[in-house]
């Protein structure tokens, strides 16, 4: 008998595949070939993201950046996370923080991020992003 894959593993999971479409998104080599619509699928409705700048965007506000900034960053564009953890979690809601590496147009980024995530059985994972938050570690440099 397989067991469900525990709320924080899916959310670790969707963590590091919405990466990997950012990876894909972003870089000119393999934009073409990312749909859009896997990033879509996973964030909630009300979603909220506080980015470095402190500016609080919603759902829609994110869509359009995404969606207008696909192919931007040169093929030596690369994104990655470390140190995912579990924070408070719930029956269907959990907090993870975790940190992003940058690497893009020869500037190295590192930023602490925080993000909640609801259970949507419809999603890839199985979780959705609510809310995120992120901090700098390492402002752009090079």
């Amino acid at each position: 008998m397989t067991s469900e894959p525990t709320l924080f593993a899916r959310a670790r999971a969707e963590i590091v595949d919405l990466h990997h479409f950012f990876f894909e998104w972003y870089r000119t080599v393999s934009a073409d070939k990312t749909h859009f619509g896997r990033f879509e699928s996973v964030v909630g409705e009300g979603f909220r993201m506080i980015p470095p700048s402190g500016k609080i965007l919603d759902r829609d506000a994110v869509l359009d950046y995404v969606r207008a900034n696909r192919a931007t960053c040169g093929n030596d564009f690369l994104i990655s996370t470390d140190d995912i953890r579990a924070g408070w979690e719930s029956d269907d809601t959990i907090i993870v923080s975790y940190i992003e590496i940058q690497h893009r147009g020869g500037k190295h980024s590192r930023r602490q991020a925080s993000a909640v995530f609801t259970t949507r059985s419809s999603a890839p994972n199985g979780v959705e992003w609510r809310h995120l938050h992120e901090t700098w570690l390492q402002m752009p440099e090079g």
